[in-house]
């Protein structure tokens, strides 16, 4: 085994370009960790917004990236089970410990297992989406069979993994996006309706989308409205809420503010109630061990019966992680992008 290993650094916040693959020392695993011979690695937005210092956590330099992969458990710290030694695993993404690279030093408490029938690409692509989407959908949002779920910028990983949950649970997807040669792979993923906006409010067909979403849900509308635009198309997607309806907000796509919607509700008439918003990260799941627990199960055993599966988009190879980056910044995939070492 090699003393050096590489290992994705950045020095500075900035574009992709200021990421670069530097040998270091092998690291040695300390009390409560393990070192990850790595795999695979998930390519997350969180993880652009923390090479650009634009995340609730900032980058100490020179700082490594990444919450997500998979591999083979080849060391053990102190007080660690050595019978890890040589399991495959994947990494839930607790904090921004430093998956980009051959090697991971990761607290034992981010292990997970995961179906024996995925492959190493897969298995970096299951906990930040369906974390993300069973937080939102089943723990906060209590999806039920029938539900109405509005799912907008929906080709991205976590709408891909919330049509699936939603789907699992009975609910009826109504998904949106704004790129027309999207639909016909999210109605393949199992959206039920899609509708392209040409500016997030305003549909491909010149309807505004409250309006189109009141008509294929015969007036009652969305129960669950999961956005992670945020902006002022906030106002319109509010007033195509249902009675007690909740709309969740995990994401700041838009660069304008984000104005609370306390009118709209009543605007298409006396049938609208007002309805409960909410701001949601994902942390609220990752930092709670019981709820962390109560997912990692649900999940799993959805993806061993096959309710869920991965999507992966593209991979690229470490050496072009680059690359990697900034296909992910121009907004083309649906689903995943991996990283394989």
């Amino acid at each position: 085994m090699s003393d050096l290993v590489k290992i994705v650094q950045f020095h500075q916040a900035g574009g992709a370009e200021v990421l670069q693959i530097d040998e270091l020392p092998l690291p040695q695993p300390g009390p409560g960790e393990v070192r990850l011979r790595v795999k695979a690695i998930g390519v997350n937005r969180a993880d652009i917004m923390f090479r650009e210092d634009k995340y609730f956590v900032s980058p100490v330099f020179p700082s490594k990236l990444g919450y997500e992969a998979s591999g083979i458990v080849e060391a053990v710290g102190p007080g660690v089970d050595p019978s890890l030694i040589g399991k495959v695993r994947s990494t839930v993404p607790i904090a921004p410990y430093g998956t980009y690279g051959e090697v991971a030093i990761v607290p034992i408490s981010a292990l997970a297992a995961y179906p024996e029938k995925l492959s190493f690409e897969e298995g970096a692509s299951i906990w930040m989406q369906y974390i993300t989407a069973y937080g939102a959908l089943v723990r906060n949002g209590r999806i039920a069979k029938g539900d109405y779920v509005v799912l907008t910028a929906a080709a991205s990983s976590v709408g891909i993994a919330s049509i699936q949950i939603a789907k699992s649970e009975g609910a009826v997807v109504i998904a949106t996006i704004r790129e027309v040669a999207k639909k016909a792979e999210l109605l393949a993923a199992g959206a039920d309706h899609v509708i392209v906006t040409r500016d997030g409010v305003v549909t491909d067909d010149g309807k505004n989308i409250a309006e189109r979403i009141l008509e294929i849900t015969n007036g009652i509308g969305a129960k669950i409205i999961f956005d992670p635009i945020a902006g002022p198309a906030i106002l319109e997607l509010a007033k195509a809420t249902a009675k007690d309806a909740l709309v969740i907000i995990y994401g700041a796509l838009s660069p304008e503010p984000t104005p609370f919607p306390v009118f709209e509700s009543w605007s298409q008439g006396a049938q609208r109630k007002p309805f409960s918003m909410k701001g949601y990260v994902l942390v609220e799941i990752t930092n709670d061990p019981e709820a962390l627990g109560e997912a990692v199960k649900y999940i799993y055993e959805k993806l061993e019966n096959g309710e869920l599966k991965p999507r992966i988009d593209r991979t690229f190879s470490l050496a072009n992680v680059v690359d990697a980056h900034r296909y992910m910044e121009k907004g083309q995939q649906i689903g995943k992008i991996v990283i394989t070492v």
